[in-house]
């Protein structure tokens, strides 16, 4: 019960952002293309802000010699599931393209930040919270250069590869790890720290906005008959962790064997909390706020963040049974 209650309150404050916008769309509330001001706001501020925090408090050279290992298996775990997402989009969309961009970024990544965050931190407190953020410093990597890259129109794409590579929240991020890395944090002003803090909270509930009022945008009952995003969303919320967390084991267990190390079952679970939540709401910020089509993207999010209420408590039940309570030492 504990762990329910701890995922259903990030749902129902997702849920009801998320009913806001849509009634306030549909009502004519909000004008037409505020879900535009609001893709750019989130691309050129909100996400920028919370990536350059994230990567200045937590990616310092103490906390990456301490978790090293975990980066490591995380980034050989995130290899893996994008890898499995390029095998698997073209069975959704044959043409390539940022609808096949969607599905690659779906199936390569759950919403580990606005779902895993809160569930982490509820379930195990800052401790855990904070190996948490560690673990996902190369998801987030991938997430802001590859990730965004692949929902980019090509007619955005007029500088090449490195015009959808090289974008805000990317550089964010970049310049955040050359702060943390540096030390360099504390010669930033307070009132710029405290200004990035403020802006970073806005991310979640503005795209949690976002996504209702590009729902009101499309027929509600089209949306639920979407075929491809039902299997997207079952592979994203069962199969694809267990693949990466069974990948994720075998690794463990092999580097226990082979350097005679003691990782723990510790990373299993952090493994779990970064691909088992939701699809993430980027399949909707990203191509609102370049021109593409958001609607597969809030078909996924309105299906896959209400099955996950039940997923996630059932396989988090499963783990505990066969791997026992994680961190406990």
């Amino acid at each position: 019960m504990s762990t329910f209650s701890a995922t259903l309150t990030p749902m129902l404050t997702l849920f009801f952002c998320i009913a806001i916008g849509f009634i306030f769309s549909k009502c004519k509330i909000l004008p037409e293309g505020s879900g535009k001001v609001m893709a750019k706001l989130e691309t050129w501020v909100f996400c920028p802000a919370l990536n350059f925090t994230t990567m200045a408090y937590f990616c310092t050279v103490d906390s990456i010699g301490e978790h090293l290992i975990n980066i490591i298996l995380s980034s050989l775990g995130v290899l893996l599931a994008v890898g499995i997402s390029i095998f698997l989009s073209p069975f959704f969309v044959k043409e390539k393209g940022p609808e096949r961009g969607v599905y690659n970024y779906a199936l390569a990544f759950a919403n580990s930040g606005y779902m895993g965050d809160p569930i982490v931190l509820a379930l195990f407190g800052n401790v855990g919270l904070a190996f948490f953020k560690l673990y996902c410093l190369p998801v987030q990597l991938m997430i802001y250069s590859w990730g965004i890259s692949v929902m980019i129109p090509s007619s955005e794409n007029k500088g090449g590869a490195w015009r959808r590579i090289i974008n805000a929240p990317t550089v964010a991020m970049l310049l955040g790890i050359v702060v943390g890395l540096s030390g360099a944090g504390k010669y930033i002003p307070s009132f710029l720290t405290n200004s990035l803090d403020t802006l970073k909270v806005c991310m979640g509930p503005v795209a949690m906005l976002l996504a209702g009022v590009t729902i009101a945008k499309y027929d509600f009952l089209s949306m639920l008959k979407n075929k491809g995003v039902y299997i997207a969303t079952a592979l994203r919320l069962t199969l694809l962790p267990a693949i990466i967390v069974s990948f994720t084991l075998g690794l463990k267990m092999l580097a226990n064997a082979v350097f005679d190390l003691n990782i723990g079952n510790d990373v299993l679970f952090l493994t779990f909390f970064a691909t088992a939540p939701a699809l993430g709401l980027n399949t909707v910020i990203f191509p609102e706020a370049f021109g593409g089509n958001p609607e597969t993207g809030a078909s996924m999010a309105m299906i896959s963040h209400t099955l996950c209420v039940i997923s996630i408590p059932l396989i988090y039940a499963l783990m505990v049974t066969l791997f026992g309570v994680p961190f406990q030492g």
